[in-house]
């Protein structure tokens, strides 16, 4: 492979990563919409998920839309918002700490990612339903380093790409890796439709296989 291709390779892959993670922060970050779930449902996406091992049953593609987001909306709330007991999608409730401070939101974990996303120059918008540490910021931050990685391999800027890649594997160990795969688990147990499971799965394998291609692109360009 000439070196012109491989560039165009690790474009194209640094690209389907980012989708990847934006795809997963949309759906840990409110519930679906009509838009959204067409755009889940469309062939050509759907084939996408199934070679990525995801299997929705449920009847997700047969059920009408419109019933199918009230069935949705409904396990959104129960698993992510409650009233009542859900499963916080919050790193400072999941990640264990070796300085005990962790379990409550606004922990240690919650500053940290604040700083991090700081650092590089972006800005996060507070909502009433996001900190800093939700799962769909953390993973929407990937997908920003990511992009940036990608426009380093389109400009071959080798330095660029390292340091873009040690800024993903930083954020993964120190983070991600962290809670991710636990809160996953937690998921996949309490999930009653397979949407949300199957997401979880999808998320906890992906970031597994993304971090080992990390450490593997890292060693091929040092």
């Amino acid at each position: 492979m000439n070196k012109n291709a491989e560039l165009k390779d690790m474009s194209k892959d640094a690209f389907q990563r980012s989708i990847i993670y934006g795809f997963l922060a949309r759906v840990y970050r409110k519930e679906l919409t009509l838009d959204i779930l067409g755009r889940i449902k469309d062939s050509r996406f759907a084939e996408v998920l199934s070679d990525l091992g995801v299997q929705l049953g449920d009847g997700f593609y047969e059920k009408p839309d419109e019933d199918l987001l009230e069935d949705l909306a409904i396990e959104y709330t129960r698993l992510y918002l409650g009233p009542g007991r859900h499963i916080s999608p919050h790193e400072s409730i999941h990640h264990e700490r070796d300085d005990g401070d962790w379990g409550k939101h606004w922990g240690a974990s919650t500053v940290e990612v604040k700083k991090f996303v700081e650092s590089l120059g972006l800005e996060y918008k507070e909502s009433d339903r996001s900190m800093p540490d939700h799962i769909s910021v953390e993973l929407e931050l990937m997908q920003k380093i990511i992009s940036k990685e990608k426009e380093a391999w389109e400009k071959n800027d080798g330095k660029g790409v390292l340091h873009y890649l040690k800024i993903e594997k930083m954020f993964m160990e120190d983070h991600i890796i962290k809670w991710v795969p636990r809160f996953c688990d937690v998921i996949i147990a309490e999930a009653e439709l397979s949407f949300y499971r199957e997401m979880a799965g999808l998320t906890k394998s992906f970031i597994q296989v993304d971090m080992d291609n990390i450490n593997r692109y890292i060693a091929e360009a040092e």
